[in-house]
């Protein structure tokens, strides 16, 4: 995946993972998020043995990373 595309990713991800958390934050805010959700979701997913192949699969994995992200860093 492009860089571009990989900002794109983060941006939608961060926004869907910010909605569903109830967490508040700028399109930047949800950019970082959403690219720190990707690594997290696809080592999380690697442990368990699933693989993102298109651009559904990474926003999913992205959200879900990112859920994660928002739930420690509340917890921190």
């Amino acid at each position: 995946m492009g860089i571009i595309a990989g900002i794109i990713v983060g941006a939608i991800s961060g926004c869907i993972a910010g909605a569903l958390m109830h967490s508040r934050g700028g399109w930047l805010r949800n950019i970082i998020l959403g690219l720190a959700g990707g690594f997290v979701g696809s080592i999380l997913f690697s442990i368990i043995g699933f693989r993102a192949s298109n651009i559904i699969g990474s926003i999913i994995t992205s959200v879900v990373g990112a859920c994660i992200v928002i739930f420690v860093g509340r917890k921190l």
